[in-house]
């Protein structure tokens, strides 16, 4: 008896999950929803995503070392070096989430004084 009530039991969770499951394939699937995430795709290619770190702020002649100096110490992580009249500011990794750009942060810090997590584009 119990046998058969718990058979009966597991067939029909089994029978009600694959309408839920088939149900869902649908959603992207739509013309509307493939537009917008090639939109999505071709803004976060140009505007650029997630975060970065900021190890300096100030003038071309100290930005350009502290870059050089990272290059050194980090070779694997990407640098850049902007120009925003009047000052220069070297932004160092391409982080998808906070979290993982401030852990790199804390290991940054070491090296360099200041540095900040700021959000990619800015």
């Amino acid at each position: 008896m119990k046998n058969t009530l718990f058979l009966r039991g597991f067939l029909f969770c089994l029978l009600a999950s694959f309408g839920t499951l088939s149900s869902q394939n649908t959603t992207n699937s739509s013309k509307e929803v493939k537009i917008l995430l090639k939109k999505k795709r071709s803004y976060n290619k140009t505007v650029g995503y997630g975060y970065s770190i900021q190890i300096y702020y100030g003038n071309e002649r100290s930005a350009k070392s502290k870059h050089a100096r990272f290059k050194v110490l980090y070779p694997r992580v990407s640098t850049k070096l902007v120009y925003n009249n009047p000052e220069w500011k070297v932004q160092v990794g391409n982080y998808k989430t906070k979290l993982e750009a401030d852990r790199a942060n804390l290991i940054f810090k070491k090296e360099f004084s200041g540095t900040i997590v700021i959000p990619m584009g800015k």
